[in-house]
C-alpha cells in the first residue's frame, strides 16, 4: 500500500508536464551513461532539463530524482525528503546567487502548476524564498552548496522551509555537469540525510 500511495504522489509531482514531454523523452525507457541508486521503496522520475514550468533554467539535460518512500506522507519523517540530479550538457559555471535563481524559478513553476489541480486559494500563495551559501566542498565535490527554499508546500497547502545541500561532481574527461540536490525540511541531526547522502556517495560518472 505504501508504494502505491508513493506512486500516486510522484504522479502528483510530475504527471503535470509529462504529457508535454513524452513525445522527446520518455524518461522510463531512459538508459543513464552514470550510475545513481535507487534504493528499494524509493520513488524514480526522468524528464528534461529545463521543465516546461521552469523554462529560465539556461542549462539541457535530464533530471533524475529519487523520492523517499515517506515523501509524500504528511506524518513522516521522510515528507518531501528527496533528491534529484542534473545531467546536464555542458558543466556550468555555479555560484550560490545563480543557484537561488534557478531553485526560486524551479518551485515557483513547480506550485504554480498545482494551483488550479489542487484548488489552492490565492491567500496562500507568496513568493519562493531561495537562500544559498558556499560551503566547505565535500570530498570528490568540485563546489558543495547549502540553503534553505522558503515556499508554500502545495500539498498541506502551509509554507514550509526545505533544506538543500547541493553537490557539483567532478566527472574528468566528460563534457557533461552533474549536480546533485538532497532536499528535506529535516533539521541536519535527521536519519533521512544519512539516506539523501549515500545516494551521492554511491554515485558512479559511468554507468555500472
Amino acid at each position: 500500500m505504501k508504494k502505491i500511495i508513493l506512486a500516486l504522489f510522484c504522479l502528483g509531482y510530475s504527471h503535470l508536464w509529462a504529457q508535454d514531454t513524452k513525445k522527446e523523452f520518455d524518461g522510463s525507457q531512459w538508459k543513464a551513461p552514470y550510475s545513481l541508486p535507487s534504493p528499494e521503496g524509493w520513488g524514480v522520475e526522468r524528464f528534461l532539463v529545463p521543465p516546461d514550468f521552469a523554462s529560465a533554467i539556461p542549462f539541457k539535460g535530464v533530471e533524475d530524482i529519487r523520492f523517499t518512500p515517506g515523501w509524500g506522507e504528511a506524518d513522516s519523517k521522510e515528507y518531501w525528503a528527496y533528491a534529484f540530479l542534473w545531467y546536464l550538457n555542458e558543466k556550468p559555471a555555479l555560484t550560490a546567487k545563480n543557484i537561488e535563481a534557478y531553485l526560486a524559478a524551479y518551485y515557483t513553476g513547480l506550485i504554480a502548476r498545482n494551483i488550479q489541480p489542487r484548488k489552492i486559494p490565492s491567500s496562500k500563495i507568496f513568493p519562493v524564498k531561495a537562500t544559498i551559501s558556499e560551503i566547505t566542498s565535500w570530498p570528490g565535490d568540485a563546489k558543495t552548496f547549502h540553503g534553505t527554499v522558503y515556499m508554500l508546500d502545495y500539498m498541506a497547502q502551509k509554507p514550509i522551509t526545505l533544506n538543500c545541500l547541493v553537490h557539483v561532481g567532478v566527472c574528468a574527461n566528460q563534457p557533461n555537469g552533474f549536480v546533485f540536490f538532497e532536499i528535506s525540511p529535516q533539521p541536519a541531526n535527521s536519519p533521512v540525510w544519512t539516506s539523501l547522502d549515500v545516494l551521492w556517495k554511491n554515485f558512479s560518472c559511468t554507468r555500472k
